[in-house]
């Protein structure tokens, strides 16, 4: 299991425009095969900031998504109001723990 961050600055005043286009691609996310989970964050003190959290079965599950009509569709949408884009950073799961009670463990 991979964790993907990916942090972003939208231009002030794009936020909305730059949410509904990520509500759009997280409606569809949940038909993609190997996708588990996402969090968007938004930072307390910086409102035009959005750090994005996935989490899948595999990078190549989220590879595969990138190529669905939905990702293209929003990632154009998306881009425009972009002020800056980070690097994609990965991460693998080794512990996961809910208060759903959803949890695993890696062999490290």
């Amino acid at each position: 299991m991979m964790t993907v961050i990916t942090e972003v600055t939208i231009e002030p005043g794009q936020e909305t425009q730059w949410d509904r286009a990520f509500q759009e691609r997280i409606d569809d996310v949940r038909n993609q095969p190997g996708w588990i989970e996402v969090q968007l964050l938004i930072p307390v003190d910086a409102p035009n900031q959005r750090v994005v959290v996935g989490t899948w079965r595999s990078r190549v599950d989220w590879e595969a998504w990138h190529e669905t009509e939905v990702f293209k569709k929003t990632k154009e949408i998306m881009d425009a109001v972009e002020q800056q884009k980070g690097e994609d950073r990965w991460f693998e799961v080794v512990t996961r723990q809910s208060a759903e009670g959803a949890s695993s463990k890696q062999d490290l």
